[in-house]
């Protein structure tokens, strides 16, 4: 379970800093919007957990879920100002949309796992 729970928090860290890019213009010539530390905070507790789950952590599963949920929150704010402020919709739409179908597997995968699993696999 440890290994899953790195996966699904390396892929997030991977798709948050990518988003951050954008907004930071990293792949372009401009900022387009001032959302932009909002993504980098994520990004950076993201990474924090992502090094917490290499650590001999009696149980890393309640600090991920905990770290999803934050980002869960997030980037459910950050959806709804694409909604309604966003001058780049199609863009934001889908990378928003792939981080809430990652998210929200990632915390069922985790919901679903049995405590003692979680625990007994990071021996």
């Amino acid at each position: 379970m440890k290994s899953l729970i790195q996966l699904f928090v390396a892929v997030q860290f991977a798709l948050f800093a990518f988003a951050a890019g954008a907004h930071f213009g990293v792949f372009t010539d401009k900022n387009d919007h001032g959302f932009d530390r909002a993504g980098a905070v994520i990004v950076l507790v993201l990474l924090a957990v992502l090094a917490l789950t290499f650590t001999r952590a009696t149980d890393v599963r309640p600090v991920a879920l905990t770290v999803q949920g934050f980002a869960l929150l997030g980037t459910l704010i950050g959806f709804t100002l694409v909604l309604t402020v966003s001058p780049t919709k199609a863009f934001d739409l889908t990378v928003h949309s792939i981080m809430l179908i990652t998210l929200l597997a990632g915390l069922a995968t985790k919901m679903r796992a049995p405590r003692s699993v979680a625990s007994a696999s990071l021996a």
